[in-house]
């Protein structure tokens, strides 16, 4: 018997959480044909993965790579870190239904509740579509490294049918029968599930509500119970924030929605230092609904959720008085004013360190600095120092001490300032509740603002290998069947036999995320973060090499992964 590929001599880690074993991989026609030894036989490619282990390609289940996916062809930072199969679409942002005409509205709702350059949009996007049946089609179409499914997004669905009117009116009778047709027909044409936000996180580019914050809540029921009486479809939400006993009555509430559709709920879960211990109360809810017959599932991240600053992107003070005006010079001046002109120096200084009196500061935005949480990411291993220990040693305030270690690095030094999450204690036990899903990356979003798409390198490296929080096979689980078997993804997650040979081989001992980079690579020249990761031989893609030593082979075998009820209804 041939194969197409031949993996030897690694430690399959097979995504079941067993225990590891020694075997060689065989794939053939794009499937795991045969694990055991191979010897012999004729193989159109072979990897030698001594030294390495050989693991289902991750999934990552919260992304934004709705517009990226245009001019981001390999799918990129997720795919330097291992992920072959992506979800995009949520929070409610998805680029369809939309009509080419209107597509400013949609804009409205991505430019800054995700940080999607509108530039990038205009020029990147070729617009082929106007409702989600069509727009799947043109993502069919494209040519794609990794494997892509998504949600239709109740934002988009809301300025479809109701325009402008969206932004500020609860919707007519019409109005959410017209609704309800755009959920139906995005499910029947493949759509992953339905999803919306009611997070204060999310804001439009011109200071207003997303179009799916102003919907009542009796809405938002209304277009889930759409996907029961289709019998498909997962329901995917930003949260509202409050106090505890509003928190139970909305998460009973969900629950109650639950059972009532037959449909899954999902949304992201983070600790936050304001409200210590409140997640626990929240999972103790989740538990005693899904006793009941509810089925709640959450998002959670490996570490931290960071804004990452930079002189080169933002900073928090760059819409400050006198910082506006000086952030808006070319790099190489604001280094040489920052070097010589020390009665500007001090006037920064002086309002760096004053109190914040401008606009509210939502999502990942840089937001005022608290210095003892404002580190200095001079690598990617924590621990990292904070200004206020750092000025304390050097006898300089905060502010100055800032600016010191930025002119010191000619202003290419990283700062970070963790926006939830910060204690680490509370992210493994958050990873390791049984109702959890370790995949929350926002990869796609927030392209200037965090650098989170490196979820899965970190928990191998960091939870794995240095903090021995975890077992290799704990974690792979984490990020491979558990993520694929609760996003329905059937025939991934799992080395066996039969299953799609979308594949990762690594070095367990040098795996780990690469410093983020600065690059200007998006249509129009915009910028973004950019991340690679050390230790990943190989990312293989439906049997075929995409990634070896981090560079491109040339192939993109990635397809659209469309939802049950399109497959069943082209079985027919």
């Amino acid at each position: 018997m041939g194969y197409d590929l031949v993996i030897k001599n690694g430690l399959v880690v097979d995504g079941s959480g067993g225990a590891r074993y020694r075997a060689d991989v065989g794939v053939t026609g794009g499937k795991i044909s045969k694990i055991g030894r191979i010897s012999g036989e004729q193989a159109g490619e072979t990897i030698d993965a001594e030294g390495h282990v050989v693991t289902p390609g991750f999934v990552d289940a919260h992304t934004h790579m709705d517009a990226q996916i245009f001019w981001d062809q390999l799918g990129s930072c997720s795919c330097y870190h291992g992920v072959t199969t992506a979800v995009m679409g949520n929070c409610g942002f998805t680029l369809a239904p939309c009509r080419e005409a209107e597509a400013d509205l949609v804009f409205r709702n991505l430019e800054r509740a995700e940080d999607i350059s509108r530039s990038a949009m205009l020029e990147g996007i070729n617009w082929q579509w106007e409702t989600y049946p069509e727009y799947m089609d043109v993502i069919d179409a494209l040519p794609k490294g990794i494997n892509y499914a998504g949600y239709v997004g109740h934002s988009a669905i809301r300025t479809y049918v109701m325009g402008e009117r969206a932004f500020e009116e609860d919707p007519t009778e019409l109005d959410m029968e017209a609704m309800k047709r755009e959920v139906r027909s995005a499910i029947n044409a493949g759509a992953m599930g339905f999803s919306t936000s009611r997070s204060p996180a999310h804001m439009t580019s011109d200071n207003r509500l997303v179009a799916s914050r102003v919907a009542p809540d009796q809405e938002v029921h209304e277009l889930v119970r759409t996907m029961g009486e289709v019998g498909a479809g997962i329901f995917q939400l930003a949260m509202k924030r409050g106090d505890r006993s509003y928190m139970e009555d909305d998460y009973r509430s969900l629950a109650t929605l639950s059972r009532e559709t037959g449909r899954p709920i999902t949304f992201g879960s983070l600790s936050r230092k304001e409200l210590p211990g409140h997640w626990r109360e929240l999972y103790r809810i989740i538990e005693e609904e899904n006793l009941k017959g509810a089925r709640i599932f959450t998002q959670v991240h490996s570490r931290e959720i960071n804004t990452v600053l930079s002189f080169e992107t933002s900073m928090p003070f760059d819409s400050w008085n006198v910082w506006s005006e000086f952030r808006r010079l070319p790099l190489e001046v604001q280094f040489k004013k920052l070097s010589e002109d020390m009665e500007l120096r001090r006037k920064l200084v002086e309002v760096a360190e004053s109190p914040y009196e401008g606009p509210e500061v939502v999502g990942a935005e840089p937001r005022p600095p608290e210095w003892d949480m404002f580190y200095v990411m001079d690598r990617v291993k924590r621990p990292h120092r904070s200004i206020s220990e750092i000025s304390a040693e050097c006898g300089m305030s905060p502010a100055e001490t800032m600016l010191d270690i930025a002119v010191k690095n000619q202003l290419k030094v990283f700062f970070r300032q963790p926006i939830a999450n910060e204690n680490q204690d509370d992210a493994l036990e958050l990873m390791k509740h049984p109702y959890s899903n370790v995949t929350f990356s926002d990869s796609g979003a927030h392209v200037s603002q965090i650098m989170d798409s490196s979820l899965q390198t970190h928990l191998l490296s960091h939870w794995v290998r240095e903090k021995e929080a975890l077992s290799l096979e704990q974690a792979v689980r984490f990020i491979t069947y558990d993520t694929a078997t609760n996003w329905g993804f059937h025939d991934r997650g799992l080395i066996r036999e039969g299953m799609t040979a979308d594949i990762n081989i690594f070095d367990p001992e040098n795996i780990e995320p690469q410093m983020p980079l600065v690059v200007n690579d998006l249509p129009s020249g915009a910028k973004r973060l950019k991340q690679y990761a050390d230790g990943i031989l190989a990312t293989v893609i439906a049997g075929k090499i995409v990634l070896k030593d981090k560079e491109h082979t040339g192939e993109l075998p990635g397809k659209l992964l469309r939802g049950p009820l399109y497959l069943s209804l082209i079985n027919i």
